[in-house]
């Protein structure tokens, strides 16, 4: 298979290697692609929102399999401009991504499908604000409604910094949804699906906050581990019986069924799961740390699931032991990040590129704000931790920062359910 993978993060060069891997892909092509996907694909500068400028590249390479990696692009239909125009996509419809796109939307589906989450409130207008965040709290969730890359949620026991957030989003047009704090720890779950048809991942658990012991703002994610030695592999059948496969069934029943990678974001707590959030592709950086564990080839799932044959897919594979990933942010991310300074060690086993270019000089440089995902493996979560850190030493950026206790909790048995 000829495979282009659009997007140019983590992700991707996550998706890259795992395709890289598979001996039924015979050549990879990334759009745009980074720095360090170049060393795996043919990149490609191409704007991956435009559906017209996909499709014509898909064309050019005659592209076997397309892989949609970024919410924005399936939100805006490039899916569904892809198969129009005949190309097995991976990545659903613009209607079936609005399970990401519209907070709302995916509150409705939950709703008619059954399916536990926070008790939530949209607000549309300022004037509506105060008495609203009073029927929440002492904990508020303050929910950006539209995509706001992972960094859309306010999470807090201060409602001045609740209420400045929700005023922030009314006063750029977009409406707020304000939730129920749901206790108990938090799991990324990925499934592929195609139409009713739900084959789960390996759980995994993202690092949210920006600082150790989950200190600071919300960020796109500091880091990953799976498999969660914390949860059994009932409560993970749980999750798909009384989540995953009660929405895809609810988004065919609504005439819009789901094509590709669904990712519920839950709290487990003492009623069992709850939804967090819903998204419509693969996340940043769960996806570094659980593609690193899959045994079976990964272009022959993606395929499969693609082409509406997943049901006849052979069941996954995965290696034993244990992966972690920490990603690299640069000086000042969240917020505006720093950029255009030389990284040293970005080249070595296990550095997933995410936020680098390559400047004229030839020099590899930071371009964003999560600038490198450096994963480790080992037979256990510890000793997946110690390679992880161990090649994060190795590299070098200005400025940079990155969280040091990702999966800590979860080696020394603090995290249960």
């Amino acid at each position: 298979m000829r495979v282009l993978v659009i997007g140019s993060g983590g992700r991707e060069h996550a998706l890259l290697l795992g395709l890289d891997r598979d001996p039924s892909v015979t050549q990879l092509h990334a759009a745009p692609g980074n720095a360090g996907t170049a060393a795996l694909a043919t990149n490609h500068s191409v704007d991956v929102a435009s559906a017209d400028a996909v499709v014509a590249l898909a064309r050019e390479i005659d592209a076997d399999l397309v892989v949609i990696g970024p919410e924005v692009p399936l939100v805006l239909g490039v899916a569904d401009a892809l198969r129009e125009a005949g190309f097995d996509t991976f990545g659903p419809s613009a209607a079936a991504a609005q399970i990401e796109g519209s907070k709302a939307f995916a509150k409705d589906v939950m709703a008619a499908a059954g399916v536990r989450t926070a008790r939530a409130e949209i607000v549309d207008n300022p004037a509506d604000l105060d008495a609203a965040l009073d029927r929440f709290g002492p904990t508020w969730v303050v929910k950006d409604d539209g995509l706001a890359a992972g960094k859309g949620v306010v999470v807090t026991s201060d409602r001045d910094a609740a209420r400045a957030h929700a005023a922030d989003c009314l006063e750029h047009g977009h409406p707020v949804l304000l939730e129920s704090f749901l206790d108990g720890p938090e799991v990324s779950l990925f499934c592929l699906v195609d139409g009713e048809t739900v084959v789960p991942l390996l759980p995994a658990q993202d690092h949210k906050r920006v600082g150790d012991g989950d200190a600071g703002p919300n960020t796109g994610g500091m880091g990953a581990y799976t498999p969660l030695p914390w949860l059994p592999q009932s409560m993970v059948d749980r999750i798909v019986d009384e989540v995953c496969e009660p929405v895809a069934a609810e988004l065919v029943r609504r005439g819009t069924p789901f094509s590709g990678l669904l990712y519920a974001g839950l709290a487990i707590g003492s009623d069992g799961p709850a939804v967090v959030e819903f998204n419509c592709r693969f996340g940043d950086p769960e996806t570094q740390a659980v593609l690193e564990l899959l045994e079976s080839p990964l272009g022959e799932a993606l395929a499969a699931t693609a082409r509406g044959t997943l049901a006849d897919l052979p069941p996954l594979r995965w290696h034993d032991g244990a992966a972690v990933v920490v990603v690299l942010a640069a000086e000042n991310y969240p917020g505006r990040p720093r950029t255009g300074d030389a990284i040293t060690g970005a080249t070595a086993e296990g550095v997933l590129h995410a936020g680098t270019a390559v400047a004229a000089d030839g020099r590899i440089v930071s371009s964003g704000g999560r600038v490198l995902s450096v994963v480790g493996r080992g037979a256990d979560l510890a000793s997946a931790r110690a390679q992880a850190y161990e090649r994060l030493a190795g590299v070098r950026l200005p400025g940079a920062h990155f969280r040091t206790d990702i999966g800590k909790a979860a080696e020394d048995g603090l995290i249960s359910i």
